[in-house]
């Protein structure tokens, strides 16, 4: 009776612990908008998005439909502090007229955006990433806080794919290809985590595995089917020697000018 009382009084505490953080969670976002705890700046109050409008009308123009703009700093509900929310209070920044050193400026450092996405930072602790850490790249190389979903190049009234973000750069993948990889039509997440990853290229799955993911299965012969490729000409044995896009085979991963089987 005594063990049973106790196993009773564990479950209520629990469940009475889960009910008060969710009311935590719900106290935190009004009317869609999150409670965040912004940058600091000693000295410094913070003045609204009207005020930081008045000299940057271009990067305020399109901020609304940003999903930052539905931001707000704790303790400051009657104030839309959109930009301060990364950028810190910007009182001192208007008294000075502008200029460096009066604001926060998320391009020099990743920790303004660490502080809400914590799980990215992890990412970019992985053995392999983008050199964010670094200093090599900026969050803002590939994201824009100031529109839209915050993907760079891809604002809401268009409909450009994810790899026009990471063809800015990436430029050899972008194509056009006579034999197009169907896999870039679903976007180069589908192949790659580009915050980091524990396989080398950031790829989400390591060796064939990835492949295997879409590639299944494969007609060996009229009437006969063969799961993970393994057919007459003895995939299991070639995989031995590396992956799919190695040991002379499919090097051509993103897409090939020559060959339907994306060799070089």
């Amino acid at each position: 009776m005594h063990a049973f009382t106790s196993k009773t009084l564990r479950n209520s505490l629990l469940t009475a612990g889960l009910a008060a953080w969710g009311l935590l969670v719900v106290s935190c976002v009004t009317a869609e908008r999150a409670v965040v705890a912004p940058p600091q700046i000693a000295g410094a109050k913070y003045v609204g998005t009207k005020q930081c409008a008045q000299c940057h009308a271009d990067t305020a123009e399109h901020f609304a439909t940003a999903s930052h703009a539905r931001l707000v700093a704790a303790g400051t509900k009657a104030l839309d502090t959109g930009c301060e929310n990364c950028h810190g209070p910007g009182s001192l920044h208007v008294k000075a007229g502008g200029g460096a050193g009066t604001i926060i400026n998320p391009k020099k450092s990743p920790e303004t955006c660490f502080q809400c996405h914590l799980d990215k930072r992890g990412q970019f602790s992985l053995p392999h990433t983008h050199p964010v850490l670094a200093g090599k790249v900026s969050c803002t190389d590939c994201h824009n806080p100031h529109e839209g979903g915050a993907i760079r190049g891809r604002s809401a009234a268009d409909l450009e794919s994810e790899n026009d973000t990471c063809t800015r750069c990436h430029t050899a993948q972008k194509g056009h290809f006579v034999f197009e990889h169907s896999a870039l039509r679903e976007g180069c997440t589908t192949c790659h985590s580009p915050h980091g990853s524990v396989n080398a290229k950031m790829l989400v799955a390591r060796d064939a595995n990835l492949c295997l993911r879409c590639h299944l299965e494969t007609p060996t012969a009229p009437g006969q089917i063969m799961a993970g490729a393994i057919n007459a000409e003895d995939h299991a044995s070639r995989l031995m020697n590396g992956t799919c896009w190695s040991a002379g085979c499919h090097e051509a991963v993103h897409g090939s000018q020559i060959n339907n089987h994306f060799r070089r």
